[in-house]
């Protein structure tokens, strides 16, 4: 059985921001829906100062109220929905934030895709770009849109990093050698604070996170 974060709410989505993706694409995630409540659950904690602030933790999924939910509140692993995106939300010690993501074909996918960005969102502190989490202010709930595509491959994210961060690929390199470099060129470059914009930033840290999910990137 699936273990959920036990401060997070999960309910039924009550309005999506924006439209709806009509192009989506499958995902190549390997994990399953227990390793993405697992990485979930320790970014809410990273998020978070105060119990107050990780029980406001919600996440909203279009499965209709009484359909598939479980005693707890939880819906079940299989369950079906009316559209594959999620909404991820809650008051944290950077303000609201709220991530809405359709970009694969379950909820499943696509509340990973999400897991993983806060993984990658958290981890630019350690390269020295923000200094007060100002990588998270394209995410502020009062600016919340439907969430940028996502990457199918790792190759599309790389070529993506590459040309955000004008780093052309070493001939005499692996790329494995160079991703870290280019990585933090990019989203250097891409950042609000830096000339950038929030959704170009979130396009990087998604494809941050599809480099991480291959183990390309440690």
């Amino acid at each position: 059985m699936s273990t959920w974060p036990d401060t997070m709410k999960v309910a039924p989505i009550r309005e999506w921001p924006g439209e709806l993706s009509r192009n989506r694409s499958r995902s190549l995630f390997k994990a399953g829906l227990v390793d993405t409540l697992d990485l979930l659950d320790r970014e809410i904690w990273h998020l978070c100062d105060t119990r107050s602030q990780r029980e406001s933790a919600e996440l909203l999924i279009a499965i209709p109220a009484g359909a598939l939910w479980r005693q707890d509140g939880r819906p079940r692993a299989h369950a079906a929905a009316e559209h594959p995106g999620v909404i991820f939300s809650l008051e944290s010690k950077h303000g609201s934030l709220s991530y809405p993501c359709d970009t694969f074909t379950t909820w499943q996918d696509n509340l990973r895709a999400v897991a993983l960005a806060l993984e990658a969102l958290r981890k630019v502190d350690r390269y020295g770009v923000t200094k007060r989490g100002e990588q998270y202010r394209g995410f502020l709930a009062i600016e919340a849109t439907a969430a940028p595509s996502g990457f199918s491959t790792a190759t599309e994210a790389l070529r993506y990093l590459r040309e955000v961060s004008g780093i052309p690929a070493d001939l005499y390199e692996p790329p494995e050698a160079h991703m870290p470099r280019v990585i933090r060129a990019a989203q250097r470059r891409a950042h609000p604070d830096t000339g950038g914009d929030s959704a170009t930033f979130q396009r990087v840290s998604l494809a941050e996170a599809k480099l991480r999910e291959e183990g390309l990137v440690r």
